[in-house]
């Protein structure tokens, strides 16, 4: 999807933004020529997988973006708040959140550890919360503020739940924030919407997790990076409250190709559906 220059000018808080979805984000937010507030952990490389918040920046001003990198914990509530008055001293202010870090565990309960259950609240749902409250006062100051969770659609199927309940809780978590705020701030003009992807997204940490062959069935992240993309140019009175698929947002703007999104094209018609959601979806015939 071609970009618009909506975002010019425009500054992105947007957290786990140094590796996968969240840098692909920044990307096409940059190549606007809009302003990136990197908000991650990552400051030193990991042994396993590439990029820190400052390689990322790099990567933003090359695509002709501007970059803050801020090393950012969101369990954190001094270090989110550091965050945000930087961006706002750099930038002046703040216009679109994106809550995009996130902790996963798909294990049964018996299998669940209470720190990690621990670490899935504290970074998904209380995470999401703190970035979202420490950035809504300048967002209300912005022309057209959007939070953006990436977060599924509140499917109640038990099946969701029977398997990985904790993670499901956490995950839900993000999605009730954005249920909550969007009536909340509804008519203060901030749009609060939720994306999640119709397929598996392969990214380095979930190669790490699953290993390379993942990357069979999966789409880039570029998907998730042109429909976010779509959803945050858009004006913040008349979209909030929604439930985005990344498909149908492309479709709605009239992207109908989607096999440049599948990491290998030639499996187009058997991209593995992601959690949380019921069926394939308006292209899985395409």
């Amino acid at each position: 999807m071609k970009n618009s220059g909506k975002l010019r000018g425009k500054t992105l808080f947007i957290t786990g933004a140094s590796r996968g979805i969240g840098k692909a984000i920044a990307l096409k937010a940059a190549r606007d020529g809009a302003n990136i507030v990197i908000a991650a952990k990552t400051a030193e490389a990991h042994p396993k997988l590439p990029g820190t918040i400052y390689t990322a920046a790099e990567e933003i001003e090359r695509a002709g973006g501007r970059a803050l990198a801020c090393v950012v914990d969101v369990r954190d509530e001094k270090q989110v708040q550091q965050a945000v008055a930087a961006a706002v001293a750099k930038f002046g202010g703040i216009d679109i959140v994106i809550n995009n870090a996130s902790a996963i565990s798909i294990t049964p309960t018996l299998d669940t550890d209470m720190k990690r259950y621990d670490l899935m609240q504290n970074i998904n749902t209380r995470g999401t919360f703190l970035v979202s409250k420490t950035c809504l006062p300048h967002l209300l100051k912005s022309d057209n503020p959007h939070i953006l969770n990436l977060s599924p659609p509140l499917n109640m199927k038990p099946k969701w739940f029977g398997n990985h309940v904790a993670y499901t809780i956490a995950k839900y978590g993000m999605s009730m924030c954005v249920l909550g705020m969007s009536e909340e701030f509804r008519h203060q003009g901030v749009a609060v919407n939720a994306l999640w992807p119709r397929t598996t997204v392969h990214t380095a940490a979930v190669e790490m997790l699953s290993g390379p062959e993942g990357a069979l069935y999966s789409r880039k992240p570029d998907i998730m990076a042109d429909a976010a993309y779509a959803i945050i140019s858009r004006d913040a009175k008349d979209y909030t409250g929604h439930f985005f698929i990344d498909d149908e947002v492309l479709l709605d703007v009239g992207v109908k190709d989607l096999a440049k999104y599948a990491c290998y094209p030639e499996n187009l018609h058997k991209l593995a559906t992601d959690i949380f959601l019921d069926d394939t979806g308006p292209f899985a015939k395409l």
